[in-house]
């Protein structure tokens, strides 16, 4: 069975799977390939720019569903 993606961060990715490409939202890839690509940017300031964008995707989907951590 397949895993049916969410599509929540909008932060996209190309991956290659059965010679097909296709766009994979960060938090859907694998741990080892979301290490394999925050690893391989130059700069801190990608890095800061995706926490920055996740940070404001979880706030909105905590206000939308009213959503907090106890």
């Amino acid at each position: 069975m397949t895993k049916q993606l969410r599509n929540l961060s909008g932060v996209y990715f190309r991956e290659r799977k059965d010679d097909k490409w296709t766009n994979v939202c960060f938090e859907e890839l694998s741990e080892e390939k979301q290490l394999e690509i925050i690893t391989r940017k130059d700069s801190q300031e990608f890095v800061g720019n995706l926490a920055l964008h996740l940070a404001k995707t979880i706030n909105e989907i905590g206000d939308q569903f009213n959503l907090q951590k106890d």
